[in-house]
């Protein structure tokens, strides 16, 4: 599911420009070894392509995530409506999977207990030398507390970039605070603890690839991934 979308993390995290006065598209792919989102393992070599237009701190973002290396990897389907005021930003997210709660993996099927979908709102500031993120579902195939019934899952971050020898550095740690099997917690869990480092290699003078390396921890799951991926973009 989305990275360091997932899509959420990837545009609505650490914003902090001003809302721009003219119609603004993005299209970019990353290629990724393996898909880790919030402390989880969600699938290996992975392409994920985006597309989204801005306007006046008012964003529409597509974002998909396909296994190019094992077939039975999960397929993402993800749209994010984000807005900008400042340094404060606030989203809705509506994830779509091929494995869910419908047998038949239709897409325009919204029902509440047989759909694929999951809807999460998310909230955030940011404060220049940090930022924090609150992500919450709110409906869709969510996960379940301990007596089954709705979780809310949610998942709180703070995120810290820094520079350090020409590179750009982000140290990112995330907890969630209630029981969930979205999550796989029975508590408040710390399940993201991550250090990702993002470069831009020269082509040409006037093409470069970003590449990053992220290492990731989860003390929850007890489990560490160390991911690399390139940025792909007009």
């Amino acid at each position: 599911m989305r990275t360091s979308i997932i899509i959420a993390m990837s545009m609505m995290l650490g914003s902090t420009a001003f809302a721009q006065e003219k119609l603004e598209t993005t299209v970019s792919s990353d290629i990724v070894s393996s898909y880790i989102w919030r402390g989880q393992d969600l699938g290996s070599v992975s392409a994920q392509p985006a597309l989204g237009v801005s306007y006046k701190g008012l964003s529409l973002t597509a974002w998909s995530s396909v296994g190019l290396s094992q077939p039975d990897d999960t397929k993402e389907f993800d749209l994010t409506l984000g807005y900008t005021l400042g340094r404060l930003n606030i989203g809705i997210t509506d994830y779509w999977f091929n494995d869910g709660l419908d047998p038949l993996n239709r897409y325009f099927r919204y029902d509440a207990h047989s759909t694929n979908h999951l809807f999460e709102a998310n909230i955030g500031y940011d404060f220049g030398v940090a930022s924090v993120q609150w992500f919450m579902n709110f409906a869709g195939n969510d996960g379940a507390k301990k007596d089954g019934k709705r979780a809310y899952s949610s998942y709180l971050e703070f995120a810290v970039p820094f520079k350090i020898a020409m590179v750009d550095w982000t140290a990112t740690a995330g907890a969630v605070p209630f029981a969930t099997t979205f999550y796989g917690t029975s508590g408040f869990a710390i399940t993201n603890l991550s250090l990702r480092a993002t470069k831009a290699i020269d082509v040409t003078p006037s093409f470069t690839i970003p590449v990053f390396a992220q290492v990731t921890a989860n003390p929850c799951s007890q489990k560490a991934f160390l991911a690399f991926g390139i940025t792909l973009h007009p």
